[in-house]
């Protein structure tokens, strides 16, 4: 049997529209900790969707507060939503674990994508996250709990999350130049999701 980490590029050709019409439906609770990001960001500051997904609501909600959004995203189906939901956007369909854009931003977001990353994936990933910050970049991505891996399932499939101890995360960020500004596990006003919000020294 496959590994169900590296099944999920061809998970979300397979399913990602039917995830976009999931996700669509609502709720929406992410409002808060975008708003605590975007007070983070220069006016106007361009901002990197990693994982971008169909370009909502994250990518469309950074966009409607007035910054320039790039999005980096492995589904061609998701992505040819997002182009024609923000096409002012710039849109990139590539591997976040190969990303080398070759430029700074004001802003990272990987929502609900990191942590479909393998564990030493995303310990590679936070020096990717450095290498596209400029000082005072902010940084916002949700991880588990706890380290560990978890098994859920998208369209009758197995769907692969995974997450590093808390103090591991402190620890990667720290050395790739990032403070933590926040970090609340399980939030329950962002539909359990544990968050972190970090800016680049």
């Amino acid at each position: 049997m496959a590994d169900p980490a590296d099944a999920i590029i061809g998970l979300y050709r397979r399913h990602g529209l039917a995830w976009a019409a999931d996700r669509a439906a609502g709720p929406f609770p992410e409002t808060g900790w975008l708003a605590r990001f975007a007070a983070l960001l220069p006016p106007g500051g361009d901002v990197l969707d990693i994982g971008c997904g169909s370009g909502a609501p994250i990518a469309a909600a950074v966009a409607a507060s007035g910054f320039a959004v790039t999005g980096i995203d492995t589904s061609a189906p998701l992505l040819g939503l997002a182009r024609a939901r923000l096409p002012e956007a710039t849109w990139i369909e590539g591997d976040m674990r190969a990303m080398a854009l070759g430029r700074h931003f004001d802003g990272l977001v990987a929502w609900d994508s990191f942590f479909h990353l393998a564990q030493d994936d995303q310990r590679a990933m936070v020096a990717r996250f450095a290498d596209h910050a400029r000082p005072g970049t902010a940084l916002i991505f949700t991880s588990g709990p706890a380290a560990g891996e978890a098994i859920g399932c998208l369209r009758g499939e197995p769907l692969f999350h995974a997450s590093l101890d808390p103090e591991e995360y402190r620890a990667l960020l720290a050395d790739a130049g990032f403070e933590v500004v926040a970090h609340v596990a399980q939030d329950a006003t962002c539909g359990g999701r544990t968050v972190w919000l970090a800016r680049r020294r």
